[in-house]
């Protein structure tokens, strides 16, 4: 059991707590606060002699029109339902189930003026593993991830439709297997649903720890890629890497030097006198992204542990303040940042794959022992190009693009929700080409009599149990797909 106690959540912590499976509960101390905010803002709304956004308001370019207090319940619920617009295609379970996580943690903070009630079903459909069905297009990033968040909410009050188990059933129909009611939304409480950034933060966190397992199996796989090229060890040694004092260089250099320690294939003779960029700028590239990493580390950390909606409950000044914390701006920028970051991982590796099959330092044409009859590893490279290709295309910035929405009232849009959608078909992508240069790696390997490294060996070894070497040409794609599985599950 994980307890929301309003603890600073490190982005390595949330995984923790979505990995482990552990459910959710709310501390006694967040629970006060939630109740301390609500009360606070009931009585705020009975003695109002003035309008308060989105609370006694309409919302966007209507702020300036009055609510009547017997409406303000059905204003929420009409936000809610009006703004679920969502199209295109839907959000993967494992980003929706992010998005709950980080909404529960975001209205913790007794900010935001839900009732405890409406944290609590969101918990509920954490622990219990319903999925709201959520769509990846409608928002701009800016007014709070608007179209999502309404999606996400929609079961809360008895419409929408969520996933459960292997079913699909509707919001209706989820409230009454369960005995559940309705929420009653009360004043506010629609903005605090919609209004926040946890869609593009929970594709965010899915994202960063992609990155990171990309990173560390690309140095472990780049080393093997070396090997099978019978690459030198000289640029990865610790002198000429650390002038240059780039902390991510000096650390990819310092680990190839660990995989390759004991490998009797690195000491052999080299008839060259140096690599191709691809392989002797391991250190500079994969080191850039990781620094890369670190910075979208940063902003995601104190993203996932802010308040994001608007506007802003602080009862112990006795203000409501409508300000423009929904903004995603910090996250479209690092989400355009990170998808630079490894789609470059992506085209040095597809760049390493391109020499194994050139023909060249020992090893036969397109890595099959009878090249000619057979067209061996010529495609995969093929395929490898097209991904990295689409995957520069997707580098496009989606931070810098603005339309002007909401008659003029949100003129000025990060557009963080396209970034964010477009990072996690990179990342994809970029697991596909570092499934391609294993299968190549792995083939190249096996054409030299020397052993690498223990580490290297092993890898091998555990790679070969889930694709085997290619003798002559045979159905390629199961055994993409295959490495594929490794890469993402098992390495």
């Amino acid at each position: 059991m994980y307890t929301v106690d309003n603890k600073w959540v490190t982005p390595s912590e949330l995984e923790d707590i979505i990995s482990s499976g552990d459910k959710l509960e709310l501390s006694d101390s967040a629970k006060s606060e939630i109740v301390k905010c609500r009360e606070y803002l009931d009585g705020k709304v009975g003695r109002a002699d003035k309008l308060i956004y989105g609370v006694n308001t309409g919302f966007g370019s209507l702020c300036n029109t009055a609510i009547s207090f017997e409406d303000l319940g059905q204003l929420q619920r009409n936000l809610v339902i009006s703004h679920a617009c969502g199209t295109g295609e839907e959000v993967p379970r494992e980003i929706v189930k992010r998005m709950l996580i980080l909404k529960v943690l975001g209205l913790s903070h007794g900010h935001s003026g839900s009732q405890l009630e409406t944290i609590e079903r969101l918990i509920f459909f954490y622990n219990n593993d319903i999925t709201p069905v959520v769509f990846q297009q409608g928002s701009l990033g800016a007014s709070g991830d608007l179209a999502p968040l309404a999606h996400m909410s929609l079961p809360l009050i008895g419409e929408g439709e969520v996933d459960l188990g292997d079913e699909r059933i509707s919001g209706k129909e989820l409230l009454s297997r369960y005995d559940l009611k309705p929420i009653e939304l009360r004043s506010k409480e629609g903005l605090a649903l919609l209004n926040g950034t946890q869609f593009m933060s929970a594709y965010a966190t899915y994202c960063l720890a992609k990155g990171f397992k990309l990173w560390n199996q690309f140095n472990t796989i780049a080393a093997l890629s070396l090997e099978a090229y019978d690459g030198r060890v000289n640029p990865f040694q610790a002198n000429v890497n650390e002038i240059r004092n780039q902390s991510g260089q000096i650390l990819v250099a310092e680990t190839m030097c660990s995989l390759l320690e004991g490998s009797a294939m690195i000491k052999r003779e080299k008839e060259h006198v140096q690599d191709p960029y691809s392989f002797r700028c391991i250190p500079q590239v994969h080191g850039a992204s990781f620094d890369s990493l670190l910075h979208c580390e940063m902003v995601i950390d104190r993203e996932i542990n802010a308040v994001t909606d608007n506007p802003t409950v602080f009862p112990d000044a006795d203000e409501v303040v409508s300000a423009g914390n929904f903004h995603g701006q910090p996250l479209a920028l690092i989400l355009d940042f990170m998808a630079i970051a490894l789609a470059e991982m992506g085209s040095i590796s597809e760049r390493r794959v391109f020499k194994l099959i050139g023909g060249t330092r020992g090893l036969p044409a397109f890595l099959v022992a009878e090249p000619g009859l057979n067209s061996g590893f010529m495609i995969p490279q093929y395929t490898a190009a097209s991904i990295v290709s689409q995957s520069k295309q997707l580098c496009m910035p989606a931070s810098v693009d603005t339309i002007d929405s909401s008659n003029g009232q949100e003129d000025h849009v990060s557009m963080g929700a396209n970034a964010a959608t477009k990072l996690y078909r990179i990342v994809e992508n970029t697991y596909s080409i570092q499934a391609i240069e294993l299968l190549n790696a792995a083939q190249a390997m096996d054409f030299r009599e020397e052993k690498s490294s223990e580490v290297i060996e092993e890898l091998r070894s555990s790679y070969r149990n889930h694709v085997p070497y290619v003798k002559k040409d045979e159905y390629l794609h199961p055994l993409i797909m295959d490495s594929v599985t490794f890469v993402k599950t098992i390495m």
